[in-house]
């Protein structure tokens, strides 16, 4: 599609899901919040979880336990803003066990948390595919997995809409099982008042 410009506008989920009720988006991609926005069809696009990014030779590095909470409450955090990526997830895993984390910096981007840790501001918490060991080589990785409920992250279309071929292809690719077909049945389903 080459007369296609492709603009991505960033934004919290309940912004970038009132672009597109409103028509000026044509999708959102977003993990939390977006389900809230009933005008809009939400279609789950992949589970994921999370990781604790520490620069070399931190002392999370070193324990010979499995990583707990109570550990990683011990130190600085630098993770994503409340209303982005998963947070919730975060915030309910440390309340679960009574803990209060020290949260010294929040970011909506996962390069900049990394940036941070690199800096020595705290530990990282951030989504296990935003961290690269072959671009990241300045941290380390420590899977957290075991630590927080998955988040899924989702594609709102509102209900209204009419995608276009270059939309429904942009969410295959997205989502490869996402397909024309599915999308579509998705979309007729929640105008015929169906569950999803």
């Amino acid at each position: 599609y080459p007369k296609v410009k492709l603009i991505l506008r960033q934004g919290s989920p309940m912004q970038i899901a009132t672009l597109v009720s409103s028509g000026d988006a044509d999708i959102a991609i977003a993990t939390e919040a977006i389900e809230h926005f009933h005008e809009l069809v939400m279609l789950p696009c992949y589970e994921w979880n999370r990781c604790i990014v520490v620069p070399p030779n931190h002392p999370l590095l070193k324990q010979k336990k499995r990583l707990t909470l109570e550990a990683v409450s011990q130190y600085p955090i630098v993770t994503y803003d409340s209303a982005f990526t998963g947070r919730s997830k975060i915030n309910q895993a440390f309340a679960s066990r009574g803990l209060e984390p020290n949260v010294v910096l929040t970011a909506i981007d996962s390069d900049v948390i990394k940036t941070y840790v690199e800096l020595g501001l705290g530990i990282g918490i951030l989504a296990n595919m935003a961290f690269d060991a072959k671009r990241d080589k300045n941290l380390r990785s420590i899977d957290a997995s075991h630590l927080f409920e998955p988040s899924t992250t989702r594609i709102g279309i509102s209900r209204s809409s009419y995608l276009r071929g270059y939309i429904l292809d942009f969410i295959e690719m997205f989502a490869p099982h996402l397909d024309h077909a599915t999308v579509q049945a998705k979309l007729e389903g929640s105008k015929s008042g169906d569950a999803e």
